[in-house]
């Protein structure tokens, strides 16, 4: 016995990420786990006897799933962002907050504004590293130093009252 995958979606979505989101802990990794059963069944050539045993199946591969989800390298050695500013070492308080609203920004920004700033590239080799154009280096650095300005500004703001 075989369903469609759709129908299948349909009829056991909610449950199987729930009991994914009760391993992981964590709504995309439990998406990822619930998507990744649903595609094992699709490639699979597995037959069922039943409906009961197709829902028995998807529970377990997606238990499974979650479970090799936690036991990634990158989850198991993953830090907070608190942990890892423990290990810093800052000249100043002024510097620390800095730093701290920098690894706040969104991914494109923060990136160039930390090889910017902090390692000292220039914006073309920036550009090289990222496969990027001069221009587009620019233009995040531009926004990312106006996301830092407005955070700082309310911080700043927040500190006078």
């Amino acid at each position: 016995m075989r369903q469609p995958v759709q129908q299948l979606i349909q009829l056991y979505q909610n449950n199987l990420f729930t009991a994914a989101f009760n391993i992981c802990q964590n709504q995309m990794d439990a998406e990822d786990a619930v998507q990744e059963t649903f595609v094992q069944y699709y490639t699979s050539r597995k037959e069922f006897e039943n409906e009961q045993h197709i829902r028995a199946w998807l529970l377990r591969v997606v238990i499974n799933k979650a479970k090799n989800i936690n036991r990634t390298f990158w989850k198991k050695n993953k830090c907070s962002l608190e942990d890892y500013m423990e290990t810093l070492s800052f000249p100043d308080s002024q510097s620390r907050d800095l730093f701290e609203e920098v690894m706040k920004l969104p991914d494109k920004y923060r990136i160039v504004i930390h090889l910017f700033y902090y390692e000292d590239y220039l914006v073309r080799e920036i550009a090289e590293i990222l496969k990027l154009t001069e221009s587009n280096v620019k233009v995040r650095l531009s926004r990312g130093r106006a996301l830092l300005k407005d955070s700082l500004k309310e911080e700043w703001e927040n500190d006078e009252w």
